[in-house]
């Protein structure tokens, strides 16, 4: 087999030059030196893409501050059959304010329509249903006149707060707590 040694060394001595030499040097008498084969070129690791922050649903993101401030959730699942109206009326007194304060912060809450309910007041021709619901008797074409039952709102902002925590606590609206001993 060592006629496929000799072919393989010719055409590897006829395609690499520092292999040649090397090859010379041997057939010449020369002592054999260790032969070290060239490391192929260290390619960069592929860079990975920035990790995407975790995402929460802008609806837990309000409920979860609404619990951390309000105390909302807590409100609304606490079975009331047990306290006096009196009790309840000044824990819903405390909640009412407190989700009111997040609501203007993050919404800045305005009526939609001018005046107050009760007014009189004309729909347009051409009117966008999403910013009426016509209740009564809605018959023929615009423009309708009819009484204010509620004014609406409108958010002039909305300023949800942007989720930083991880993928798996995401959808937690409140996180347990635990005191230490």
């Amino acid at each position: 087999m060592r006629w496929l040694t000799a072919i393989r060394v010719f055409f590897r001595v006829l395609f690499s030059a520092q292999l040649a030499e090397q090859v010379k040097r041997l057939l010449d008498g020369e002592p054999a030196r260790t032969v070290t084969a060239p490391l192929p070129e260290a390619k960069p690791a592929p860079k990975k893409p920035p990790a995407k922050p975790a995402e929460r649903n802008a609806a837990i993101g309000l409920l979860a501050a609404l619990q951390r401030e309000a105390r909302f959730v807590d409100f609304i699942n606490e079975p009331l059959a047990g306290y006096s109206d009196a009790q309840i009326g000044a824990a819903a007194r405390d909640v009412h304010r407190d989700c009111g304060i997040v609501l203007a912060r993050m919404f800045a809450l305005e009526p939609l329509l001018p005046g107050e309910e009760g007014a009189e007041v004309e729909v347009p021709k051409g009117f966008d249903a999403g910013l009426y619901r016509l209740t009564g008797n809605v018959a023929g074409e615009p423009p309708f006149r009819g009484t204010m039952v509620h004014h609406g709102w409108r958010a002039s902002v909305c300023e949800l707060p942007q989720w930083s925590g991880s993928a798996e606590s995401a959808r937690v609206v409140a996180p347990a707590e635990v005191e230490l001993r």
